[in-house]
């Protein structure tokens, strides 16, 4: 299975490279991703996907050193939140740095999850910057539970399709939860 992993990674890494889109298998659902930081990859994901640039998409990182290096200051309340969370949880975070413009919704927030998915982990921790993770939907259309459930637009959409898990059921979409500089926060999704 490792060397399974590293192949599929090291193909998925090299579509990204060249700011292609990849389907894959997150730790909750099956996502849409590219390079956080190539803003010609974020419009292909807006477009396969039929979304507004004004909803905003979520990015992974692979630990908290990466969290640091994309969010200009992360509230220390966030350490704790990901720590005791019992699911996946993406939170919203203020003054997000060095990814595409067109990512950072209006109100300069980015969505971020700290991905516990071994998968994940090794693909971004070797791609060494955030992968965008959005459900592999049209917008506005059921997020599939499962890879036979994918639209064959965005199969068709994708430049490639990460070959693992494909027979497994996905969870629920993650929490979402909003933690602002000025100390509040909002549970945007439970």
């Amino acid at each position: 299975m490792k060397d399974d992993f590293k192949t599929e990674s090291q193909e998925a890494i090299n579509v990204l490279k060249r700011g292609g889109l990849i389907l894959y298998p997150t730790d909750t659902v099956w996502g849409i991703g590219c390079d956080s930081t190539n803003p010609d990859a974020v419009d292909k994901v807006f477009a396969l996907k039929k979304r507004s640039e004004s909803k905003s998409l979520i990015c992974l990182v692979s630990d908290f050193k990466m969290l640091n290096e994309y969010v200009e200051d992360v509230p220390e309340v966030a350490y704790d939140i990901l720590k005791y969370a019992a699911k996946p949880t993406t939170i919203i975070y203020d003054d997000p740095i060095r990814v595409a413009e067109n990512l950072i919704a209006e109100d300069n927030t980015l969505a971020i999850r700290v991905t516990k998915d071994k998968f994940c982990k090794e693909l971004v921790r070797r791609f060494r910057r955030p992968i965008v993770s959005t459900s592999a939907n049209i917008s506005g259309e059921k997020t599939p539970e499962s890879f036979s459930q994918i639209a064959p637009e965005i199969l068709k959409g994708v430049d490639y399709v990460v070959n693992l898990h494909q027979s497994k059921k996905s969870t629920k979409p993650s929490a979402i939860i909003k933690l602002s500089n000025d100390g509040k926060v909002k549970v945007v999704r439970k």
